[in-house]
């Protein structure tokens, strides 16, 4: 006689196999020595790769930011950020969900909308502001199959940092949760 498992055994299988299946990868860009992590998961993928706070303050200073105001997105953990759906599902995100660790504590990441709310009070141009939320990653999207986006994302940590990102998203409506451990912000060269 062949038993089948219970519904709760087999969702129990299939989570557990989905954990097993998801996979991180770091790298290091051999020109510049900046380095790189890449999550993974049903044919989605995420990256982050580091940029320098330099690289970052001249970046925005040529988009109408001060130069206090560029250096201030400078020192704010900013990476470049590639999300990709090669899979066969709809995949939805919301950055508002994900959470930086560091310490024992969570924090939010620093989304377009959080940016703008303090560029506001400090004065920022529109043209500049508006420069700046084309270059940051939406804080929501649904790519069909096929899709990708890039654009930056900022964490809020000084440069040299260490930090966990947990992220989630939904494939086809299933949520999909995962950390990126132990991620690190650029450090600053021009100190």
């Amino acid at each position: 006689m062949v038993s089948t498992p219970s519904k709760s055994t087999a969702l129990l299988l299939a989570l557990f196999s989905t954990a097993l299946s998801a996979e991180v990868t770091t790298s290091v860009e051999k020109d510049t020595g900046l380095r790189g992590w890449t999550w993974q998961e049903s044919g989605v993928s995420l990256q982050l790769v580091q940029r320098l706070p330099d690289q970052t303050r001249a970046f925005f200073q040529g988009r109408g930011f001060s130069t206090e105001d560029a250096d201030t997105i400078g020192r704010a953990c900013v990476f470049q950020t590639i999300f990709r759906n090669d899979g066969k599902q709809l995949l939805d995100y919301d950055v508002d969900q994900w959470q930086v660790v560091q310490g024992g504590k969570s924090r939010s990441v620093v989304t377009r909308e959080q940016w703008d709310i303090l560029w506001k009070q400090r004065g920022a141009t529109q043209a500049a502001r508006i420069a700046m939320r084309w270059s940051l990653l939406p804080t929501q999207q649904q790519f069909k199959p096929g899709d990708y986006n890039w654009g930056m994302s900022s964490y809020g940590l000084p440069p040299g940092a260490h930090f966990d990102l947990s992220v989630e998203v939904m494939l086809d409506g299933q949520r999909v949760s995962a950390t990126i451990n132990d991620i690190e912000c650029a450090v600053d060269r021009a100190l």
